[in-house]
C-alpha cells in the first residue's frame, strides 16, 4: 500500500458519498455515514482521502485517550491532566476488523488486578484510538450485533463504558463513524440502520468514458503516488480550508420555524419511527447551509438532507432495498413550503464548477463526474435520485393455491405430468408470507450469536462457571470467591480483603441463542406445478426466509427439477438474494429428489469445513414424490438415510394437498431422522400448529405444545 493516500479530490464521481462524508466532517453530531454498495468500489479509499483533509488534532502529551488540552476529559482514565504539555498530531482513521472482539473494540480491564490490588488496569481499545478522528467499519453488516450496538451507543453518547463485575471505566469517544456494506452479504437490522445518520448507495459506473478516466488516474497514481498527490495539492488545500470555514460558520446557521416544519412534515409523511430522523435532518440541513457558505437553511437543503437521512429509515419490508419516493418528497416540501423563503439557486450539474449555494456545492473540485471502480480511489456515483428496484418485493396480489384433485392414482401420473421437454412452467408469484413457528436445531451449540437455537454464547443468561479459556472477560464473582475462600489461611490473609490468585478466577458460562445455516431444498418439479401449489409453496419458503432474516441465520437454497439438482444460492447472509432466487424460480419436469438430497449433503460437507461451529438445519420443501431413473424412491431413501446418519437436523415441509395423500413426505422425514410439518402446521397462528423440535441423529419424532 502506498504511503501517500489517494487524494480525496481526485476521486471520479461518488458525489453523494463525498458530500455525506464532508457534512459529517463539518458536523460530527450528524451521526456518521453508512455506505451501501457492490464490492470493488473503493469505499475505504475515499474515507482515507478524507482523513488527510481533517485538521491536526491538539492532544495532551502522553494521554492515551487523546484529551483536548483546552478541555480535558475530567473522567479520563489517564487523568487528571495538568496544565500545559500539549502537542498536535494528524487526525487518525481507525479500522475495525470484522473479527474484532469486544475487548478489542472497547478496551480490556484486568479483573485479577482489580480484585486483588484494587486498581483499574485498563488497556484502551479501538474506540479510544478513534477519539476525535474517523472510525471506519468495513462490512459492518457482518459484525456481531452486540458489537454494532456497542459501537453505535458510543457514537451516540460520545463516550465508551467498560464494566466488569462492578468495576467501571469511562472515557470520551467522539468520532466520525463510517460503515460500509455489500447488501448481497446481508442487511443490518432496522434498529441498527436507524443509528447511522446518513446513508448512500454506490455502484461502479457503466459509462466507458468515465471508466477510462478512472483507470487513467489510477495508473498515474500507481506509477508515482507522490507526484500524483502533488498535482492535486492545490485542490486538496482549498477543500481543507472550506471544511474549516464551514465548521466555523456552523454555530451561526439558523433553522427557522418554517424549515423545522418542513422537516417534521417530511418525516411524518414517510412514516419514519421515532424522532431521530427529524434531528438528523435538521443537523444535516444546517451543515449543508454552512458548506454552501450561508447562515440560513433553505428548502433545497431540506430536500438534500431528506435524500441522505431518510432512505434507510422509511418503513419497508425486510426484503426491500432502501429508497425514497422523490415525487412524494417534492409534494410535501411544496405543501409545507414557506412563501417568504429565498428563491432557491439553480440546481448545479454536479461538475467542478458547482457554486457554493446549491446542493451541488457539496462536491469537492474534480475533473469529471464519472463513477469509479478498482481497489484504490475509484468509486462510482449512485445518484440520489435513483431508487434501486432490483431487490425482491413481497407480492401484493399472490395467486391463491388450488387443492390437488382427489386422485389415489396421482403418483402413477407423474410420468405423464413431468414428461421431459414440455413440462416447464413460468415462474409464479409467491403467496402471502406469514409468521412461522420456530424450528430449532437440538442440543447446545457454540455458533455465532443469533436467535434460533440454544448455544453457549458470550451474552445471555449465566448457567455455570469454569476456568478461563483465554483472556478473562466475563467473571463469575461467586464462583471466584468460592474457589479462593478455602486458601485464605494458607495465603496468610490478615485483613478484610480477599487474597485472590489467578488460579482462583472463574469465568461465567452463558447460554443464549445462535444463528444457524438454514439450507432449503425446494421441489420445483412438475408434480408441484401441475397442481398449482407452487404459489403456496413459495409463500411458505418466503416466510421461512423472513424468519431466517429475523433470527440472523445464514441461508442457502437448492432446487431440483427435470434431471438434476442445482445450488441456486450458495450459503450467504443475504436473505434478500434468497428471496430474489425464489421469485424467479421456474417449475416443471421430473422430480429428482435423490439428487437434491445428495447435493445438500455435498453443500453441508463443504460448509462444515468452512465454519464447523455453525450448525445446519435442512429444510426440505416437497410433496415427497420422486421420479426419474431406476427405482427413484429407493435412491431417495438411501440419500435421506445418509443425511440422517450424519446427524443433520432436518424438517420436511409436506406440500401434498387433497383428501387422499400418499404420505411420502413423512416417510422421507423418517429416513432423515427429522420431522414433518404440513403447510398449515408451519403457521404460528394456526390452531393445529405445534412447536416441533427438529430431531437429530438417533432420535424419534416428538412434538410439544407451544408455550
Amino acid at each position: 500500500m502506498a504511503s501517500v493516500p489517494y487524494p480525496f479530490t481526485a476521486v471520479v464521481g461518488m458525489s453523494d458519498m463525498r458530500l455525506s462524508l464532508l457534512l459529517n466532517a463539518i458536523s460530527p453530531a450528524i451521526g456518521g455515514v453508512l455506505v451501501r454498495g457492490e464490492k470493488g468500489t473503493a469505499k475505504s479509499t475515499i474515507v482515507r482521502g478524507l482523513t488527510a483533509l481533517m485538521p491536526d488534532v491538539p492532544v495532551v502529551t502522553g494521554c492515551r485517550f487523546s484529551c483536548d488540552p483546552a478541555a480535558p476529559d475530567p473522567a479520563c482514565p489517564d487523568g487528571p491532566h495538568e496544565a500545559g504539555g500539549s502537542e498536535e498530531r494528524p487526525a487518525r482513521m481507525v479500522e475495525l476488523p470484522v473479527g474484532a472482539s469486544e475487548d478489542r473494540l472497547v478496551g480490556a480491564l484486568d479483573i485479577e488486578r482489580a480484585l486483588s490490588e484494587g486498581v483499574k488496569a485498563f488497556e484502551p481499545g479501538l474506540l479510544a484510538d478513534a477519539h476525535r478522528g474517523i472510525l471506519y467499519v468495513d462490512e459492518v453488516n457482518l459484525l456481531h450485533d452486540h458489537l454494532v450496538d456497542l459501537l453505535l451507543d458510543a457514537a451516540a453518547m460520545g463516550a465508551s463504558y467498560v464494566e466488569r463485575e462492578g468495576v467501571s471505566v469511562r472515557h470520551a469517544a467522539r468520532f466520525l463513524l463510517v460503515g460500509t456494506m455489500n447488501p448481497e452479504e446481508g442487511e443490518l437490522r432496522p434498529q441498527l440502520l436507524d443509528r447511522f445518520g446518513l446513508t448512500v448507495e454506490v455502484a461502479a459506473s457503466r459509462e466507458p468514458d468515465q471508466r477510462v478516466e478512472v483507470v487513467r488516474r489510477r495508473l498515474d497514481y500507481d506509477a508515482d503516488p507522490e507526484g500524483f498527490a502533488a498535482r492535486w495539492a492545490a485542490e486538496e488545500g482549498e477543500l481543507r480550508e472550506r471544511i474549516a470555514a464551514a465548521r466555523a460558520l456552523l454555530p451561526d446557521v439558523v433553522l427557522g420555524d418554517a424549515v423545522l416544519r418542513q422537516i417534521a412534515a417530511v418525516c411524518a409523511g414517510f412514516e419514519v419511527d421515532g424522532m431521530r430522523a427529524d434531528i438528523v435532518m435538521a443537523r444535516t440541513a444546517g451543515a449543508l447551509a454552512a458548506w454552501a457558505g450561508r447562515t440560513e437553511v433553505r428548502e433545497e437543503d431540506v430536500r438534500q438532507a431528506a435524500l441522505l437521512a431518510l432512505p434507510h429509515r422509511r418503513r419497508r419490508n425486510p426484503f426491500d432495498a432502501p429508497g425514497l419516493d422523490e415525487d412524494k418528497l417534492d409534494q410535501i416540501l411544496e405543501e409545507f413550503g414557506a412563501d417568504d423563503d429565498p428563491e432557491p439557486d439553480p440546481e448545479p450539474d454536479g461538475g467542478p464548477e458547482d457554486g457554493p449555494d446549491g446542493p451541488g456545492g457539496g462536491q469537492p473540485p474534480q475533473d469529471g463526474d464519472g463513477g469509479t471502480d478498482g481497489p484504490q480511489g475509484q468509486d462510482a456515483q449512485a445518484p440520489h435520485d435513483q431508487t434501486p428496484h432490483d431487490q425482491p418485493q413481497l407480492p401484493e396480489q399472490p395467486q391463491a393455491p388450488e387443492p390437488a384433485p382427489a386422485d389415489p392414482k396421482a403418483h402413477s401420473r407423474n410420468a405423464e405430468e413431468e414428461a421431459p421437454g414440455g413440462g416447464e412452467k413460468a415462474a409464479v408469484a409467491a403467496g402471502d408470507p406469514f409468521r412461522t413457528r420456530r424450528l430449532d436445531v437440538p442440543g447446545l451449540g457454540e455458533g455465532a450469536d443469533g436467535r434460533r437455537s440454544r448455544a453457549r454464547t458470550a451474552h445471555g443468561r449465566t448457567t455455570g462457571a469454569r476456568r478461563p479459556q483465554g483472556t478473562l472477560t466475563k467473571l463469575h464473582l461467586a464462583a471466584t470467591v468460592q474457589a479462593a475462600a478455602p486458601h485464605q489461611v494458607a495465603r496468610g490473609r490478615s485483613g478484610p480483603g480477599l487474597v485472590v490468585r489467578r488460579d482462583d478466577l472463574r469465568e461465567a458460562v452463558r447460554e443464549g441463542r445462535e444463528g444457524n445455516l438454514v439450507l432449503f431444498v425446494v421441489d420445483a418439479s412438475g408434480s408441484m406445478a401441475a397442481r398449482k401449489r407452487m404459489s403456496a409453496v413459495k409463500g411458505a419458503v418466503l416466510s421461512l426466509l423472513l424468519d431466517a432474516y429475523q433470527r440472523r441465520d445464514k441461508i442457502g437454497m437448492i432446487t431440483f427439477r427435470k434431471a438434476e439438482a442445482e445450488l441456486a444460492l450458495p450459503p450467504t447472509s443475504s436473505v434478500e438474494a434468497g428471496a430474489a432466487r425464489l421469485e424467479s424460480l421456474p417449475t416443471g419436469g421430473r422430480t429428482p429428489l435423490a439428487a437434491g438430497l445428495l447435493k445438500a449433503h455435498e453443500v453441508l460437507r463443504v460448509e462444515r469445513l468452512r465454519d464447523a461451529s455453525r450448525r445446519p438445519l435442512l429444510v426440505v420443501v416437497t410433496d415427497g414424490r420422486s421420479t426419474g431413473g431406476p427405482d427413484p424412491l429407493a435412491r431417495t431413501s438411501r440419500a435421506a438415510r445418509l443425511l440422517g446418519a450424519e446427524g443433520v437436523a432436518s424438517v420436511v415441509v409436506d406440500c401434498e394437498a387433497g383428501p387422499v395423500r400418499l404420505g411420502l413426505a413423512r416417510e422421507l422425514a423418517r429416513d432423515l431422522q427429522g420431522t414433518a410439518v404440513t403447510l398449515d402446521e408451519l403457521r404460528a397462528d394456526s390452531v393445529s400448529a405445534l412447536v416441533r423440535d427438529v430431531r437429530g441423529q438417533g432420535t424419534h419424532h416428538t412434538t410439544r405444545r407451544a408455550a
